[in-house]
């Protein structure tokens, strides 16, 4: 089996990785101009994304927006040059924030009000994703190996 960008189930690990943070950048990109949707108010919006009340504005969510995006770029970077290593380390730096995001997440099952909104969407959808995407990244990284053993 080819590894690094000849290998189409690593380059589509890389592509999905690349989607999921650009889709959750263009959604946070989208509540910066004070939409709230999916939720009814401010307030809802982050009791239901983050669990506890924070304000969803510009300065606190562009941030956020900049690092999805730059993730999602080294990602994709990552799978067209296998060998460079700024670009493997990008990529191990996206799983080690998955990971430490999905670590966060069993936590909440524990620490958090299982009536919530964000309980339930951080047990069926935030955490299992994040821990689905960090081994993907952790693949998608390991290619440099997979490209060296060659």
């Amino acid at each position: 089996m080819p590894y690094g960008p000849d290998n189409p189930a690593l380059t589509r690990g890389a592509a999905l990785i690349a989607s999921v943070l650009t889709a959750d950048a263009l959604l946070h990109l989208y509540w910066t101009t004070g939409a709230t949707w999916p939720a009814a108010d401010d307030r809802s919006l982050s009791l239901a994304v983050l669990g506890t009340d924070v304000p969803f504005t510009p300065p606190v969510l562009l941030p956020l927006v900049a690092l999805l995006l730059t993730g999602a770029a080294l990602v994709l970077a990552h799978s067209r040059r296998p060998r460079h290593p700024l670009l493997r380390l990008g990529t191990l730096a996206v799983a080690a924030g998955l990971s430490l995001r999905g670590l966060a997440g069993v936590y909440w099952l524990f620490a958090k009000e299982t009536g919530t909104a964000f309980y339930w969407l951080n047990l069926a959808l935030y955490t299992p994703l994040c821990a689905v995407l960090a081994v993907a990244a952790l693949r998608v990284a390991r290619w440099k190996d997979a490209v060296r053993a060659r």
